[in-house]
C-alpha cells in the first residue's frame, strides 16, 4: 500500500518563519443557476497584502468587513471564483505556536442558494519546494465549524493570536488541522473554505457546496499556488464538514464541471438533517443540533420567518446566545426537547416550510460523478447510520456510482473523527496517484478503522509533520 510521506526523502529542511504577500483585485460578471466560472488558462497575478506583524492579532471577521464583506456592487461585478482580495497570513497551533508554511487567504465571489452574489473566504496552504517537478494536487478540506458566528470559522481560528475563537469553544478546527497539515507535508496544496458563508449558516449544505467549489476555482486562479485547470482535486470533511463535502460532491458536475475532482471522502455523515434533529431531541447532542437549525434559518428566509411565527419563547431566547458562540459552547444545554418543546405546532418538522427546507438539505438529490469514500460509526449518536445506509443505497442504484462505504462498530461520532484520519489520507493518495477506484459499490463492516495496519505509518508521518511544524521547520519541502 502506498503511504503519504512528508517529503521526497522523508526529510525536512530547517528554516525561519517567512512572511509573503496579500490584497485585492477585480474582474467581472453575474451568476445564473449554473455558474459561469472565473477559470482562466493562466492563473491571475493578484496583489497580495502582507501579513500582520506579530504580536498584532487578526481582527475577527465581524470587525474586518473590508475583507469578509466587500461592497455588494464589487462582489456582483465578479464571476464565481473570481478573487476580490488576497493576503498572506500566519497560521498557528491553537493560535499560539506559528507554523513555518506559506499560507494565504482569499476573498472571492460565490453565490448563495437564491443565486445571489456573495463574498466568501478560503484559507490556502502551499508546500515548500516544487514537488519534484510533478503537478501538485489540491485537497479541499471542509472543517466542522458547527457554529453560527463568523469568528468561529477556519480562516480566523487557524490564525496566530486568534484567541477569542478558542476561548469560546472552537477546539475542533485546530485539532482537525492535523489532517490538512499532514496533507501539506505530503506535498499537496490545501484549501480550507469558510463554507458556512457570510451569515455563518451552519448545516446549510447546498450553500457550502457552492462556496467550496468557488473556493477551489479561486485557489486555481491564484498565481502563487501554482495550480491550473487540470489540477487533481480531492474533497474531504467530517461531521459538519461532511455536510458540505457531500453536497459539493453531488453539485460539482452541474455547478463546476470544469474542475478535475478525482475523489471525495466524508465521514460522520449528516445525510438527513431531519433525522438528526429527531434523534437529537432529548439526548446529549440536542444543543448542537438546535444550533444547526438556527444556522439553516440564516440561509433560508422562509425558515427564519417560520421560526419567528411558531418558535416558542424558550427557542427565541436561546437563539441569540447560541448564534454568538463557537462549537462546544453552542453545544451546551443538552437533553432539550426539540420536537414538542421548541414549536407551537405538534408536528413542526413535517409542516410545509420546514419540510421543504429539510428536503433541500437532504443528501441524495444526485449521484456524485467522482469516487466516494463514505464512513460512519454504526452506533453514531449525532449522525445516525440509518440515513447513511439509505444514501449509499440511493447512490448505488446508479450503475456508474463508485462508492466505498465503511461502517465502524467500535467507535462513536467523536472517536471516529480521530480514528479515520489516516485512512482518509491513504484513500485520497490513491486517487491523486491515479490508482483506479474500485468500480461499483462496496460495503465494509469493521471493528475500528484505526486497526488497519496500512494506516499506521500515516499516524507517524502526521505526528512527525506536526512536530516539525512546531519546531519551525518548513512543511512539504520536496
Amino acid at each position: 500500500m502506498n503511504t503519504v510521506v512528508p517529503g521526497k526523502h522523508g526529510r525536512f529542511r530547517a528554516a525561519a518563519f517567512i512572511a509573503l504577500i496579500a490584497t485585492s483585485i477585480q474582474v467581472a460578471a453575474g451568476i445564473p443557476a449554473i455558474a459561469t466560472p472565473a477559470h482562466n488558462p493562466v492563473a491571475q497575478q493578484v496583489p497580495v497584502q502582507p501579513p500582520l506583524p506579530f504580536p498584532i492579532p487578526p481582527a475577527p471577521p465581524e470587525l474586518d468587513p473590508g475583507f469578509y464583506a466587500p461592497p455588494a456592487d464589487l462582489v456582483a461585478s465578479k464571476q464565481p471564483g473570481e478573487i476580490i482580495a488576497a493576503r498572506e497570513v500566519h497560521l498557528a497551533f491553537y493560535s499560539v505556536i506559528p507554523f513555518n508554511i506559506d499560507s494565504w487567504q482569499l476573498s472571492f465571489r460565490s453565490t448563495n442558494t437564491r443565486n445571489e452574489p456573495i463574498a466568501a473566504v478560503t484559507t490556502l496552504m502551499k508546500p515548500r519546494g516544487d514537488n519534484a517537478g510533478a503537478p501538485r494536487p489540491l485537497l479541499s478540506y471542509q472543517f466542522p465549524q458547527d457554529s453560527n458566528a463568523q469568528y468561529c470559522a477556519a480562516s480566523y481560528v487557524l490564525q496566530q493570536a486568534s484567541v477569542p475563537g478558542n476561548i469560546t469553544g472552537q477546539f475542533d478546527i485546530p485539532f482537525e488541522f492535523v489532517l490538512p497539515l499532514t496533507a501539506l507535508g505530503a506535498g499537496w496544496a490545501v484549501a480550507m473554505p469558510d463554507h458556512e458563508g457570510p451569515n455563518s449558516a451552519f448545516a446549510a449544505g447546498p450553500l457550502g457546496a457552492r462556496i467550496t467549489l468557488d473556493g477551489i476555482r479561486a485557489a486555481e486562479n491564484f498565481e502563487p499556488m501554482g495550480l491550473n485547470p487540470q489540477t487533481k482535486v480531492g474533497l474531504a470533511g467530517y461531521s459538519g464538514g461532511a455536510i458540505t463535502t457531500g453536497h459539493t460532491a453531488e453539485l460539482a458536475a452541474a455547478y463546476a464541471p470544469e474542475l478535475n475532482i478525482v475523489g471525495a471522502s466524508e465521514g460522520g455523515v449528516p445525510a438527513d438533517i431531519k433525522a438528526m434533529y429527531r434523534m437529537a431531541s432529548g439526548n446529549l447532542g440536542s444543543g448542537l443540533i438546535f444550533s444547526g437549525l438556527l444556522g439553516v434559518a440564516q440561509e433560508y428566509p422562509e425558515l427564519a420567518a417560520y421560526n419567528a411565527q411558531h418558535m416558542k419563547p424558550i427557542g427565541k431566547t436561546l437563539a441569540p446566545i447560541k448564534n454568538s458562540l463557537c462549537l462546544y459552547s453552542a453545544a451546551l444545554l443538552p437533553f432539550m426537547n426539540l420536537t414538542d418543546g421548541m414549536y407551537d405546532s405538534p408536528n413542526a418538522l413535517d409542516d410545509p416550510v420546514p419540510s421543504k427546507v429539510f428536503d433541500a438539505l437532504r443528501m441524495g438529490h444526485s449521484v456524485p460523478k467522482m469516487p466516494m469514500f463514505i464512513f460512519n460509526s454504526n452506533p453514531d449518536w449525532i449522525a445516525p447510520v440509518g440515513p447513511v445506509n439509505t444514501l449509499v443505497d440511493e447512490y448505488c442504484r446508479d450503475p456508474n456510482a463508485r462508492v466505498h462505504y465503511t461502517r465502524d462498530h467500535f467507535s462513536e461520532h467523536i472517536t471516529l473523527e480521530i480514528d479515520s484520519i489516516a485512512r482518509v489520507l491513504l484513500w485520497m493518495k490513491d486517487r491523486f496517484d491515479g490508482v483506479p477506484a474500485e468500480p461499483g459499490c462496496s460495503i465494509h463492516d469493521e471493528g475500528s478503522m484505526a486497526l488497519d495496519p496500512a494506516s499506521w505509518p500515516i499516524w507517524l508521518q502526521g505526528a512527525g509533520t506536526l512536530l516539525a511544524g512546531l519546531l519551525q521547520q518548513p512543511i512539504g519541502s520536496r
